[in-house]
């Protein structure tokens, strides 16, 4: 197993870590910043996920530098990055922190491009690759992710709500970037309807 497949499973393995911090019933006190309050297992969640999220960026640059690109990590490295980024944000609707219609439009969006690319292997085609609005759509929700569990820490000194602008961007292009998958590959669905 090559470098940045180590560096996939690696993050599909920070998943149940970031979980147990950000769910386990313990107390590791507060921190007060500004007019914010911030549980330090929130903190602590949120550098879990940004770490579990800066592989997939790595991982990606070191697959594509060294010549590595793999069916394996074309299929789980997508993958990983589904069940890290819809782990968090279900606990995020569990903790109160984002809308579930939001995350429900979110989930079936990736539901949605996970069907389409099983189509398209079993079509004879080869595993598809994230295209360049897949990886907006990768990057502003780990963004939005990691600011929501920083309950906004990093703006709240000019009242901005960048958590919450984050989370509304993230969707957008969540929803163009499903959009997108699915223009591309209308030729699949000719004559089966």
């Amino acid at each position: 197993m090559n470098l940045p497949n180590k560096l996939t499973v690696v993050r599909i393995f920070m998943i149940p870590l970031f979980m147990v911090v950000v769910l386990a019933p313990w107390d590791w006190g507060t921190l007060h910043v500004g007019n914010t309050t911030l549980a330090v297992t929130q903190l602590v969640g949120a550098i879990i996920f940004a770490i579990a999220s800066y592989t997939d960026h790595l991982d990606g640059k070191i697959a594509r530098a060294r010549g590595l690109v793999t069916n394996f990590g074309k299929f789980a490295d997508p993958l990983a990055d589904k069940m890290l980024v819809m782990t968090a944000f279900i606990i995020l609707v569990q903790q109160g922190k984002a809308p579930a219609w939001v995350i429900a439009i979110i989930v079936c969006r990736e539901l949605a491009v996970t069907g389409l690319r099983l189509l398209i292997v079993e079509q004879g085609g080869g595993v598809m690759a994230a295209a360049m609005p897949g990886k907006i759509k990768t990057t502003t929700q780990m963004v939005g992710i990691v600011l929501l569990y920083l309950n906004n820490v990093p703006f709240n000194y000019i009242g901005i709500p960048m958590d919450q602008i984050m989370l509304y961007i993230c969707l957008f292009f969540t929803i163009y970037s499903g959009y997108d998958y699915f223009a591309k590959n209308t030729g699949l669905f000719k004559g089966s309807m």
